[in-house]
């Protein structure tokens, strides 16, 4: 047996409950991973409150970092002792193991943590999709980026930074603003005094930026469509403040303006997309352009305490469950 979060019902962090689970065994294609340190995120919180729904009883978690425990049948380029690391659609990552396809998972190089790789891969890869992959940005180009404080944000801010293009960022508060100063964000906003429509048109001139990264969702949306210039992509990533009930055509064809909702997921869905997403963000952190920051780090029997910490916004960087 071993210790697992689990939920029975839908619904707020007092649905998660720490229990026993058998063990479980990798089958034809499978690695079991014992994992050292696993990421929370917020695809988490939808998953439990069912804003994202799972089969129940399940589990929850989609990232974490380990070592290879077992090799089911015919598994090659993996076998025990390896340090790797995932980000998988399926949720079960909080707990002590996981059987999981062996092409899902990719080797964690020499120098990387386990606290460093199970902290970066959802968020690192996220950022590498948008900024490479959705709307690829290029050097002297100006962004607006939500929560340029949280975890997502934070790693976006280096990246963008790294490749010669300004940032502008929001925060909700004066200490998060310095956090993502420090971080590379260029311009910060703090929202909750500040119009951002109006500071963006400010900085830029009037001319409004060339794509917005929305992780927000419902309390930023319209006004993110206000930001873009003409022909500007609105790419929206993310809903922590609910989500985008509609799209209004009409504020789209102002500007001839462009409209996204990418998924992680599509992005890496194929081995050869994973291999190239985690190898830039494998060198990005190699090279020291990127810092992975944990601001928390908690038991596994204490996940729903994170889930409270994270939903009331106490959060920045990246939070860690440690079984």
């Amino acid at each position: 047996m071993m210790k697992a979060i689990r939920m029975h019902q839908h619904g707020g962090p007092e649905v998660l409950s720490y229990e026993d689970v058998e063990i479980p065994a990798p089958q034809a294609g499978e690695v079991l991973v014992r994992h050292a340190a696993i990421g929370v995120n917020y695809i988490d919180t939808y998953h439990r409150a069912g804003a994202y729904p799972v089969p129940l009883p399940s589990g929850l978690g989609c990232e974490a970092a380990g070592t290879v425990e077992a090799v089911g049948a015919a598994v090659t380029g993996l076998e025990p002792g390896d340090r790797v690391a995932y980000a998988v659609p399926m949720p079960g990552s909080y707990a002590l193991m996981r059987a999981l396809p062996a092409d899902r998972l990719v080797k964690i190089p020499d120098g990387i943590a386990f606290d460093t790789a199970a902290s970066m891969m959802l968020k690192g890869l996220t950022a590498q999709f948008l900024f490479h992959r959705t709307y690829a940005v290029q050097a002297g180009d100006t962004v607006l980026l939500h929560a340029a404080a949280g975890g997502v944000g934070l790693i976006a801010c280096q990246w963008l930074n790294a490749l010669g293009v300004t940032v502008i960022g929001t925060v909700g508060s004066d200490e998060k603003a310095a956090l993502a100063r420090a971080h590379g964000c260029h311009h910060t906003i703090v929202y909750t005094r500040e119009n951002f429509v109006d500071r963006v048109k400010e900085i830029t001139g009037g001319e409004g930026v060339p794509v917005v990264y929305d992780s927000v969702g419902k309390d930023t949306f319209d006004g993110s469509i206000q930001c873009l210039r003409q022909r500007g992509m609105m790419v929206l990533f993310g809903a922590s403040s609910g989500p985008v009930a509609q799209v209004s055509v009409a504020s789209l064809q102002k500007g001839s303006h462009f409209f996204t909702r990418p998924g992680l997921f599509h992005y890496i869905a194929s081995r050869e997309d994973l291999e190239t997403g985690a190898r830039a963000l494998f060198d990005m952190v190699g090279k020291g352009k990127i810092r992975i920051d944990v601001s928390g780090r908690y038991a596994l029997a204490e996940a729903a305490q994170s889930h409270r910490d994270l939903a009331a916004r106490k959060t920045t960087g990246s939070l860690l469950l440690l079984p």
